[in-house]
């Protein structure tokens, strides 16, 4: 990823309120009990299903002669559970946010109309990243945004939207934009995710700090600190 200064996100005590961890508690309670009944009531309708003759293509009888139906009840809740999680990260990370700063949102829609140049200084920018990141080159985020933002007019302008996983608006009016991503992307979606980060800063036509995005992840799974990710 592009290289950021290191900035500190809020001298707000870290502690949560009772009040946000209820919120939190309550949610994830819900989301995992929606799950289990989804699982069960899927595997009660599959299970009238294997009964009857079906054209359907569900059919799986190697998975159900040698795996228990509690087995394959488990294991498909497992995948419900991973592919769904992601979600749980943007709700948690909404109902801690809005503890500390005015307003917290997710799925957070931007429409703007940007010049044409702009735009396509910010598919230069991506380009000249991935090729210096092939060369253990780095750039500096604020200077790719700088360079988007010094082609931006009001000539040739063409209609931007985009919608970022979570947004937050301070007291003091500064805006956070998050993209809530894996902990272990590839290169593809680091490259999405900084072209959709460098976007944003279009949309709305300031640098940082008066905005600013990151691409963010849930966790580290290398180990505590900053610097054991790999």
């Amino acid at each position: 990823m592009p290289r950021a200064r290191r900035k500190s996100v809020s001298a707000t005590p870290r502690t949560l309120s009772e009040e946000t961890k209820t919120a939190l508690k309550t949610y994830l309670k819900q989301f995992v009990e929606g799950l289990i009944q989804e699982t069960v009531r899927r595997r009660s309708n599959r299970d009238t299903e294997e009964a009857l003759p079906s054209g359907r293509g569900t059919i799986k009888p190697f998975h159900e002669a040698i795996l228990p139906s509690r087995v394959r009840a488990i294991s498909e809740f497992e995948r419900s559970f991973s592919t769904r999680l992601g979600s749980t990260f943007e709700a948690c990370a909404q109902i801690i946010a809005a503890q500390y700063h005015k307003h917290a949102q997710r799925g957070y829609k931007l429409q703007a109309s940007v010049s044409r140049r702009a735009l396509e200084e910010v598919n230069m920018q991506i380009r000249a990243f991935e090729s210096m990141a092939t060369q253990a080159q780095r750039l500096r985020f604020d200077d790719m945004v700088a360079a988007v933002l010094s082609k931006a007019s009001n000539d040739d302008t063409v209609e931007l939207s985009i919608t970022a996983d979570l947004y937050i608006l301070r007291h003091d009016g500064t805006e956070l934009f998050f993209e809530i991503k894996s902990p272990q992307p590839n290169k593809g979606q680091c490259l999405e995710v900084t072209q959709r980060l460098l976007r944003i800063h279009l949309a709305r036509q300031k640098p940082r700090p008066q905005v600013q995005a990151y691409f963010a992840m849930p966790y580290n799974p290398y180990g505590n600190l900053r610097s054991d990710y790999q």
